[in-house]
């Protein structure tokens, strides 16, 4: 029988480590902790019920726009998957000390709406016996996995960043990012991402890479930790112990690494000892296996030699641990959804998110201590590293967001400026015969744009061949968009070639060729007709290697609206290309060919 002591007054929740709230308002990294807060942290966690103790350790989605009052489609939502109504109610029934939001939860519609949302949200916490606020997370990784739009300022993604290979805009980007996400709420981020991209056929991790050099992801890593460090956001390195050689995606299987421990140590650690070197306050782990870290081939997530023995006691990492998600099917292949969230604590993982079924997951746990499993100190040790967390983001101090404050920071004019001139600087330009761009309106007025408008990271931006015709069209061309789609079907090709009659350039979108893939004919095709073609990768850099006659190509490693205007730029010779491969670029027949190795990039005679 558990027995509650008497909740902590206001006072000592609103006071608890002011010096570490202060340090994370000013950008300065307070120590881990001091033991004079750590003592004021642990009265807290002593006055809490075990229900209040397991629930800290979720973080978990529910659907709505309102804490309160959300659409009924969500509250019907909310009860099938959670078996409550609202965001509100989720707080006080699990306790849960934390919440993703997603914009297929309807999360994120605008930054005075998720604003409002985080402020339902912690209201709902403070009003709780032991009043903990919640700690706000999202996946804001930029390029293509965005959850805030616009009016939100949307930068380069990671790979477009390690084009552009500069440290301190990718510590800029994370700022202003940082920036953003705090104004409305989220003081957590799911970035950035530290898996080394060695596999091109990758299908989870690819572009949300920073590249294929350890040390070269490992500085830029560092760089956005400390951006986001000085907007007073948690950064959060992901995933570990490294998903960049996987030929699986998680989401839907279990991929296993054959690195032996030497190969880890060279290509997958160097990013993730030097987030921990830069402060990193989470760390995100990965549902892949690694024979030669632990022969027993359970999932990294649920690995104690993984995540205490190596995370813990070989890096030296003392901060929050957070599994990826846990309905991923990679981890649970092995284990059934009951026994998932108490191994992974048993690993030694600090936050368990979203779990398939809350309930499932949370009485699996609250049995584990009941029976012995686990013990309450095991569960006390995970909370306090978390409620460090929320001390040293100032939670304590000030939980909620201001419409003030999201109308100062979000989507600035500022903001957007210094996105615009990332992304410039992150355009790669791969081959360009004869010198053919830039192009001009004099000579090249009539621009055709075709292929592939893959729905928008955020929902906000887009589609691609209509961004790309606009951009040129605001530079003075004529320009006319023709959306092919990612697997254009034969009619559609005969479409594209009899619109490009008469045009002096033809510019293709193109998205993950592969060696299969329709939009191999679609280039060949409008190639046939003598109109002068210009490709530009909008997501995976390889795809030149599976295209042939084009007069140029481009990688833009991404298709926001951010990173095409800025691909547009260098094609009309608004902006010079300065991005290089972050990535090898293999021939397509033969990979042990390379056809553009790391660091190649063109530049246009001056």
């Amino acid at each position: 029988m558990h027995h509650r002591t008497p909740a902590p007054s206001r006072r000592t929740l609103l006071t608890v480590t002011a010096a570490a709230a202060a340090a994370a308002v000013t950008g300065v990294t307070a120590p881990v902790a001091h033991a004079n807060d750590d003592r004021k942290l642990q009265r807290i966690i002593d006055r809490m019920s075990l229900e209040e103790k397991v629930g800290q350790l979720f973080v978990m989605r529910v659907y709505g726009h309102s804490a309160t009052a959300p659409d009924q489609a969500d509250i019907d939502a909310n009860l099938a998957e959670i078996g409550v109504r609202t965001a509100a109610e989720l707080v006080e029934h699990y306790h849960v000390g934390g919440v993703i939001y997603f914009s297929w939860a309807h999360n994120t519609r605008d930054p005075q709406q998720i604003a409002a949302l985080s402020n339902g949200i912690q209201r709902a916490a403070l009003a709780q016996p032991t009043p903990v606020p919640v700690l706000i997370s999202t996946d804001q990784e930029h390029g293509i996995v965005c959850r805030v739009g616009k009016p939100a300022t949307l930068l380069p993604g990671a790979m477009a960043l390690g084009a552009g290979g500069s440290h301190a805009d990718a510590r800029k980007a994370a700022q202003i990012a940082g920036e953003e996400l705090a104004a409305v709420g989220i003081r957590q981020n799911y970035a950035p991402v530290a898996d080394v991209n060695v596999n091109p056929a990758n299908p989870v991790i690819g572009v949300r890479s920073f590249g294929s050099d350890p040390q070269a992801v490992a500085g830029l890593v560092a760089a956005q930790v400390k951006g986001y460090q000085r907007a007073g956001v948690a950064a959060t390195s992901k995933h570990f112990p490294g998903h960049g050689d996987t030929a699986v995606d998680s989401h839907y299987g279990l991929p296993t690494i054959t690195h032996t421990r030497e190969q880890w140590a060279e290509l997958d650690a160097p990013p993730f000892r030097s987030a921990i070197a830069a402060g990193i306050d989470s760390i995100m782990t990965a549902h892949i296996v690694v024979p030669a870290l632990d022969p027993s081939e359970d999932p990294a997530t649920l690995s104690r030699p993984i995540l205490t023995g190596i995370l813990r006691e070989q890096l030296g990492y003392d901060g929050v641990v957070v599994t990826d998600s846990l309905g991923m099917e990679g981890v649970r292949t092995k284990y059934g959804d009951e026994r998932v969230p108490v191994l992974a604590l048993k690993a030694g993982v600090d936050q368990l998110l979203n779990p398939p079924r809350l309930d499932v997951a949370w009485n699996a746990v609250l049995k584990a201590v009941r029976d012995g499993e686990l013990t309450e100190a095991r569960l006390d040790e995970s909370i306090l590293r978390i409620l460090r967390l929320k001390a040293k983001l100032g939670l304590f101090r000030q939980a909620y967001a201001t419409r003030a404050g999201v109308d100062r920071v979000v989507g600035t004019d500022a903001h957007l400026a210094h996105a615009d001139r990332i992304a410039e600087a992150t355009t790669t330009l791969l081959l360009n015969e004869d010198g053919f761009l830039p192009l001009s309106p004099a000579s090249h007025r009539s621009v055709l744009v075709v292929g592939a408008d893959p729905a928008s990271p955020s929902g906000t931006t887009g589609p691609p061949t209509t961004t790309l015709a606009t951009a040129l069209t605001e530079l003075g061309f004529t320009a006319t968009a023709l959306s092919t789609g990612i697997t254009p079907t034969a009619a559609k090709i005969e479409e594209a070639v009899a619109a490009a009659a008469g045009k002096d350039v033809v510019l293709v979108g193109t998205y993950n060729v592969s060696a299969t893939s329709p939009q191999r004919t679609l280039v060949a095709r409008l190639v046939a007709t003598g109109v002068p073609v210009v490709t530009v990768a909008i997501r995976n850099p390889y795809d030149v290697a599976r295209l042939g006659g084009q007069r140029a190509a481009l990688a833009a490693y991404s298709w926001t609206d951010v990173e095409l205007r800025a691909a547009v730029r260098v094609l009309a010779g608004r902006a010079r290309p300065r991005g290089r491969l972050p990535v090898p670029v293999q021939n397509a027949d033969d990979p042990t060919k390379v056809l553009y190795p790391v660091g190649y990039g063109l530049s246009y005679a001056r």
